[in-house]
C-alpha cells in the first residue's frame, strides 16, 4: 500500500541525525517537523529568516505572525532565532545546512530535479529551492512516485524546467526509497505492501534491484 504523506515524512525523519540544521521545503517536507526522534536534537531552519521552528501548532499555539516558508503557522522550540531573509540565505548558501528536505514535480536518473514550475500554470516564485539544492550537498526528496494518470515522476530525463543540476542523491516516494548514482536509480526500501514490480513498472528511469528489498519501518 502507498505511503501517506504523514508516513512519508516518519520516514524521513529517521534521516535526521543530532545535531544536524535542517531545511525543510514546502509541502510533504514540512510534516517532517512533527516525527523528530525523541532521543535526538535537530534545528529546523526555514528560508524566510526561522531556525529553530517546533511543531505545527493547536489551535490555543497558534501565532499568524509566526510563519514558515509555505506561510504555515509554526512554533518554535527553546533556543529558536529569527533573522532577515539575507541573514538565512547566507546560512544556505554558505553550505550551513545539514540536510535538505524538498518536494518536486520530476527527478531523473542524472539527479536532475524540477520542483517550480510547470509552463502555462500560474506560480508565486520559485522560493529557495534552486539556493538550497545549490548550497546543500545532503538533499532528500520527497514526492509521489506518479502522477493521478499514473504517468511515472521518475524519469530517464526531466521534462520540466530544471531548478538544479546533478545535485539529487536520494529519492523518497510514497511507493519506494531509492538513491541515484551512475544515472540510474538504485532500490533500497520499498513501502509496507508494494511489489518491486510495481515500482518498476512506475519508474521511467532504469532502475537497479539488488537482491531482496526489506520494506520500510514506521
Amino acid at each position: 500500500m502507498a505511503l501517506s504523506r504523514e508516513q512519508i515524512a516518519q520516514r524521513v525523519a529517521q534521516e535526521l541525525k543530532d545535531g544536524y540544521y535542517v531545511n525543510l521545503g514546502i509541502g510533504i517536507p514540512t510534516l517532517v517537523a512533527n516525527y523528530i526522534p525523541q532521543d535526538i536534537e535537530v534545528m529546523l531552519q526555514s528560508e524566510n529568516g526561522l531556525l529553530g521552528m517546533g511543531q505545527f501548532p493547536t489551535i490555543d499555539e497558534i501565532d499568524a505572525d509566526l510563519i514558515n516558508a509555505g506561510k504555515q503557522t509554526v512554533t518554535m522550540v527553546k533556543g529558536a532565532s529569527v533573522f532577515d531573509s539575507a541573514d538565512s540565505f547566507a546560512m544556505i548558501r554558505g553550505g550551513h545546512v545539514d540536510l535538505t528536505v524538498l518536494g518536486a514535480f520530476e527527478v531523473d536518473a542524472n539527479g536532475n530535479i524540477a520542483s517550480y514550475m510547470i509552463p502555462g500554470k500560474l506560480i508565486k516564485g520559485m522560493g529557495g529551492a534552486m539556493d538550497l539544492v545549490a548550497g546543500a550537498e545532503n538533499i532528500i526528496v520527497t514526492m509521489t512516485h506518479a502522477s493521478k494518470h499514473g504517468v511515472s515522476k521518475l524519469l530517464k530525463n526531466c521534462t520540466l524546467p530544471l531548478t538544479g543540476r546533478g545535485c539529487i542523491k536520494k529519492v523518497l516516494t510514497d511507493l519506494a526509497f531509492m538513491e541515484i548514482k551512475d544515472g540510474k536509480f538504485h532500490l533500497l526500501e520499498r513501502a509496507p505492501g508494494v511489489s518491486v514490480e510495481e515500482i518498476i513498472q512506475l519508474t521511467e528511469g532504469e532502475l537497479v534491484v539488488n537482491g531482496d528489498i526489506a520494506e520500510m519501518k514506521l
